[in-house]
């Protein structure tokens, strides 16, 4: 963590050990084979029109083996077309440097597939569509994006915000390293009708304040990244602001800025 970082994390630094220290006790079985964290991307939308802003969640299919009958925010793992995806712009110099810290392989690549991937995942899973609709459909690199071709919904990266980064403990029967990123509910260009429903993987969708979606039945990560949500909202949104970056050693929890 610079000095700088230290400087802007004013917002969260009396809660940063306390968060960490819930992460922490939080019970979890850990016996399972230990397995590499894949990279995934999550986006909360966020409405601010109002004096209190809200954020969009969905509830999960009780039928789920994964998280059944939580609330979550639309995401899953990086697809290899994702970085291919061309934009309207691109991620804000800022995040792209945040994006890039503690990876193996950094590139501007691997960087602009996190944003694309929760953009994505956002439209899979709710049928909303976020970017700029033009004339001419973007030119899809294949046909996990063909609904952005269909709607002529370019992507714009330079609007999604880097919220928080957490990898899951070892020995969980799925382990993801997870970014999460913000959008404003302005930034809605298109919706398809029918995405959300009994039958699929989100059963219903809710604008819900940040304070009392903390208190929804949700993963705890979901409900420490909503926290951090609510304070980068309270320091302005700045892509500037650094990014908590959440893991495990040996069973204690770390909250570090990026």
């Amino acid at each position: 963590m610079t000095n700088d970082s230290a400087i802007k994390d004013t917002a969260t630094k009396d809660l940063a050990q306390l968060w960490a220290e819930r992460m922490t006790k939080v019970e979890r079985d850990q016996s399972f084979p230990d397995s590499e964290p894949r990279d995934a991307a999550t986006l909360m939308l966020i409405d601010r029109s109002g004096a209190t802003p809200k954020v969009l969640l969905g509830r999960r299919h009780a039928s789920h083996k994964f998280m059944p009958g939580k609330f979550v925010f639309p995401g899953g793992r990086i697809e290899p077309l994702d970085r291919l995806m061309p934009a309207a712009s691109e991620p804000h110099p800022e995040m792209q440097k945040k994006l890039l810290e503690r990876v193996a392989e950094p590139s501007a690549g691997f960087a602009r597939a996190f944003p694309l991937a929760a953009v994505r995942e956002m439209a899979e899973e709710t049928g909303l569509l976020l970017g700029v609709k033009r004339d001419s459909a973007p030119q899809v690199p294949g046909d996990i994006w063909a609904d952005f071709a269909k709607a002529a919904v370019h992507p714009d990266l330079a609007n999604v915000h880097f919220i928080a980064r957490a990898i899951t403990p070892p020995r969980r029967p799925k382990r993801f390293d997870a970014r999460f990123f913000t959008a404003d509910a302005s930034a809605v260009a298109h919706k398809i009708e029918g995405i959300v429903g009994p039958q699929s993987e989100l059963i219903e969708l809710v604008w819900v304040p940040i304070e009392e979606a903390t208190k929804l039945d949700m993963p705890t990560i979901t409900g420490i990244v909503l926290e951090e949500l609510a304070a980068r909202v309270e320091a302005g949104m700045g892509h500037d602001l650094p990014v908590p970056y959440y893991f495990m050693v040996e069973k204690q929890f770390f909250r570090e800025l990026l």
